[in-house]
């Protein structure tokens, strides 16, 4: 065979090849007028202060105090420990480490966009990030406080003193534990991650591969976004783990019955919130008991759990592709300078 007709029988077999995979991939447009059917892109900080009258003195002193060691009895945990900025958000092992160098019992969330969740903690307890901030410090595991030890150290510390007669004007006493909630609910509203390929996708933009287009399409088709849509991907509503088929102890731990301890409710055992899935390629360990380590992993466990598929390793890598296409800009958020302690401040204690 001639080196003429070589390169043309390899090209004629490389355009059929190139048409069938194009063929195989649906087409961006038609995706993209339903995948905005299921989805909205995440918001500028900007936009989201401005829609909630967030107050900037309040966002300020929220920044402070999320940082704030000496919020914890022992002066060493701050909200950042478990929710650091600097790793999606979260803290990246597979249960927290708290107070006294104990472990928590769940995987700590992302508070990056937490914002839109419809409740906070996995479980839903908290209704908004006001009360979710104020679980941590009270709880023995974690920061070990109470709010008269919080009240007493900031009102310990001129600079706060200051600072909440700012972001609180006209309350007698500005330095309560409910208005430190408040601030740290402030700043942490501002903690968004938008333009995302995916976001930008939604927009109009090519911006996700044919790989991506498809792990999308999948995601859609297979049913993932029964569970997983809206503005976060997830963390819309509460369904039981293991709709289909339950996952062995090391990923469901059978002591932990989710949303249950919170309504007791028995329809409620095992159910916990939708994890949302924006960065969720930063923010590994995944599930509620941070025992899986790898995306594909976890994606095959979600399709045989709650789908009742087992997904071929092609879907698995490109619904995992097209997660991918959720990490956005991550906020830069500078580490604060915090006011020294005073003779009067609370010392840490063990």
């Amino acid at each position: 065979m001639s080196n003429h007709l070589t390169t043309v029988l390899y090209t004629a077999a490389a355009i059929a090849f190139s048409a069938s995979a194009m063929a195989a991939q649906p087409a961006s447009k038609e995706l993209r007028e339903t995948a905005n059917k299921l989805f909205q892109p995440i918001p500028e900080a900007q936009v989201v202060i401005a829609d909630r009258k967030i107050p900037d003195d309040q966002i300020q002193l929220g920044k402070w105090l999320f940082f704030e060691p000496r919020l914890s009895k022992s002066h060493i945990i701050s909200c950042n420990t478990c929710h650091s900025v600097g790793t999606g958000g979260a803290d990246n092992i597979p249960t927290s480490i708290g107070h006294g160098w104990q472990h928590g019992p769940r995987n700590s969330p992302t508070v990056f966009n937490a914002v839109f969740n419809i409740a906070q903690f996995w479980d839903g307890r908290a209704a908004d990030l006001k009360e979710q901030a104020k679980g941590p410090v009270q709880a023995s595991v974690e920061m070990n406080a109470t709010p008269q030890h919080v009240e007493d150290t900031l009102r310990s510390i001129p600079e706060y003193v200051e600072f909440f007669a700012k972001a609180f004007p006209g309350e007698k006493q500005a330095i309560t534990f409910d208005n430190m909630a408040t601030a740290i609910e402030a700043f942490e509203s501002t903690l968004t991650t938008p333009n995302s390929r995916f976001d930008q996708f939604l927009a109009g933009k090519e911006t996700l591969s044919g790989t991506e287009l498809s792990g999308l399409n999948l995601f859609i088709n297979k049913g993932c976004v029964a569970c997983h849509s809206g503005i976060n991907v997830g963390g819309q509503g509460y369904f039981p783990f293991g709709v289909i088929k339950k996952p062995g102890a090391e990923v469901l731990p059978t002591d932990d019955k989710g949303r249950f301890a919170v309504t007791n409710t028995a329809s409620d055992e095992y159910v916990f919130r939708a994890g949302p899935l924006r960065n969720i390629a930063l923010t590994a360990p995944y599930f509620h008991s941070g025992e899986v380590w790898d995306l594909e992993q976890a994606v095959a466990i979600m399709g045989t759990s709650q789908l009742g598929h087992e997904l071929n390793e092609g879907e698995v890598k490109s619904i995992t592709a097209f997660l991918h296409t959720l990490t956005g800009e991550q906020p830069t958020v500078e580490y604060p300078i915090l006011p020294r302690s005073t003779a009067a401040t609370p010392k840490p204690e063990k």
